[in-house]
């Protein structure tokens, strides 16, 4: 087999094998816990739900619960990146490949 045909055949396994990994990143779910709010964020990077506690609901702070709650969603797509590049970097072995995310 020639060079360029095992470079194909390689690079024909890793977007397979990426594809396999982002079919499963996709239905992936991440929670993050801030002070009371609780967002859960899929693997396409969307929100599932945000829950806020009873306590903060009734804090009347309305700039305080808005600050928890971006805390809490920024905090739970880091989260939903953080798995992604990791699981897509062991394919990959750490290149970088535009478009992959």
């Amino acid at each position: 087999m020639t060079d360029i045909s095992k470079m194909l055949e390689q690079a024909q396994k890793m977007q397979n094998d990426v594809q396999k990994a982002q079919s499963e990143l996709s239905e992936m779910e991440v929670s993050y816990s801030c002070n009371g709010v609780d967002v859960v964020a899929n693997g396409d990077f969307s929100i599932k739900s945000i829950t806020i506690s009873d306590d903060l609901a009734s804090s009347q702070d309305k700039e305080m619960i808005e600050d928890v709650v971006l805390v809490a969603v920024n905090g739970a797509v880091k989260k939903v990146r953080v798995r992604t590049e990791s699981k897509l970097a062991g394919i990959t072995g750490g290149l970088n490949i535009p478009g992959l995310f």
